[in-house]
């Protein structure tokens, strides 16, 4: 997620009064290491349900959850979801209910379950009931983080089902991180709105890096319905649409936006076997940033390998910057210029760093943002030098400050892996980035798989070029 360089952006303390009635429709191992800067606080259930056999230590007789604690969870964690979602444009006001299937795959046994939810952090997120295999539990909300207790040990490979029902409020500005979760200038912004696999992360930082860790899901299913007409642009593709209701699937993604505004109109084009749409508003720059959109999923393809999906969605974003979704990107139409063209080829790129190859975004950024950056830079041909101090690479966001961040990450990040290029030959660069993400697609990758990756790929000794730049990793 780009800014641009001259724009510092300062973190707000996010407040909404909670609106109550909602029309909720119905229907390798990684341990958590939790920092976060607001304490749990445990959701009350609600006072109409019976008691759950849970608490008391009793099982489902389906459930695979054995009784005991073992203080353990994990992000390799294989879970689809199944989401019944209402999004009122009028009050801004979205209830919905998730159900997911989790299937432990970390190798070993797990007793909570970690889900990230900007919402909680953005929209004052009230939790409804919660059931693991249909046993009412008690989640805490901390930060970002709902941590639902499965109420026993899920064993490694073991599925079970959680369901969960909440409510929110989208903001109406675009102030601080309010632009990620709003309904604003016509449009609805909805990022990272839906619970999902991930571990606990800090939400508050120094500048404005993506404080994001998520697993790839199988499946999604969403169906949306909207108090009026509206046309969405989500992750995934419409797969129905009937009355007010509009459903859509997606597969192989590490979580799932919603854009929509009664306003927007579609232009559509084709880039091999993918259907590029834009959603805009009148006087944005569709047909520029269209032709933007299209060489860049066609010149990175060439690069990184062929994108992946059938559906790539550009959407005018209600403001604040660009920022990047599996499937999805969306773009401010404050924009302009060779700014606008790089950051349409930049929000691209994460298709294939963040989208296909995840990555813990907070603890180590330049696996994602250094790695885009050169991809579109290299396909843009837009390079410029960094305005700050050469400095370390292998930081986590929360190390960096809002002046440099961009400027060391972003920059210096990407022009680092250029020189790697230049001392490797492009052919091998670029066969060496194709065999990382091979290698790690729908999966997780990180900076020293990535670095690695890269020095596998060459007989010339890479590591005396990072120690430097890395030095908590070589």
């Amino acid at each position: 997620m780009p800014r641009r360089p001259s724009i510092q952006v300062g973190l707000c303390a996010f407040a909404l009064a909670l609106v109550a009635a909602a029309c909720a429709p119905v229907g390798p191992i990684a341990t958590s290491a939790v920092g976060t800067s607001t304490a749990a606080r445990p959701v009350n259930p609600g006072t109409h349900a019976p008691p759950s056999p849970a608490a008391s230590g009793a099982i489902a007789p389906t459930s695979s959850i054995a009784p005991g604690a073992i203080g353990r969870t994990s992000i390799d964690l294989a879970a689809s979801y199944d989401v019944a979602l209402s999004l009122h444009y009028g009050d801004r006001r979205l209830a919905a209910t998730s159900t997911m299937t989790v299937t432990n795959r970390s190798g070993g046994p797990i007793d909570r379950i970690e889900l990230e939810a900007i919402a909680a952090r953005l929209g004052q997120l009230a939790l409804g009931p919660v059931t693991v295999d249909g046993q009412r539990v008690t989640p805490t909300v901390a930060d970002q983080t709902i941590t639902v207790p499965l109420g026993g040990v899920l064993p490694a490979g073991a599925v079970t089902t959680l369901r969960l029902s909440f409510r929110a409020t989208l903001r109406s500005d675009l102030a601080g991180d309010d632009w990620l979760f709003t309904r604003t200038n016509g449009i609805v912004d909805a990022y990272r709105w839906l619970p999902w696999v991930s571990l606990a992360r800090p939400f508050d930082r120094p500048n404005y890096g993506d404080p994001f860790y998520t697993a790839s899901s199988p499946s999604v299913r969403v169906a949306i319905t909207t108090d009026r007409p509206l046309v969405i642009a989500a992750t995934g593709r419409l797969v129905s649409t009937v009355g007010l209701t509009q459903t859509f699937e997606a597969h192989d993604v590490r979580d799932f936006t919603i854009t929509a505004s009664p306003y927007y109109t579609v232009s559509t084009a084709h880039v091999g076997s993918t259907t590029v749409r834009l959603y805009a508003r009148s006087g944005f720059p569709s047909s520029a940033v269209m032709g933007y959109a299209t060489s860049a999923l066609r010149r990175e393809g060439v690069l990184a390998g062929v994108y992946p999906y059938g559906e790539f969605s550009v959407a005018q974003s209600a403001g604040g910057d660009g920022m990047e979704s599996p499937e999805l990107i969306w773009l401010p139409r404050e924009a302009a210029g060779s700014h606008l063209r790089w950051l349409t080829f930049h929000e691209t790129a994460h298709q294939w760093f963040y989208g296909l190859v995840g990555s813990d975004q907070a603890l180590q950024p330049f696996a994602d943002e250094a790695a885009a950056d050169m991809l579109a830079r290299t396909a843009s041909g837009i390079w410029r030098a960094s305005r700050c101090p050469t400095a370390r690479l292998d930081r986590s966001i929360y190390a960096y400050n809002a002046r440099c961040y961009f400027e060391i990450v972003y920059v210096q990040g990407s022009r680092l892996l250029d020189e790697i290029r230049a001392r490797m030959g492009s052919p091998a660069y670029w066969a060496a980035i194709r065999r990382y993400i091979s290698a790690y697609s729908h999966g997780l990758g990180g900076t020293k798989l990535l670095l690695e990756a890269l020095d596998a790929g060459t007989t010339l000794d890479l590591r005396p070029l990072y120690a430097p730049r890395f030095p908590s990793l070589f």
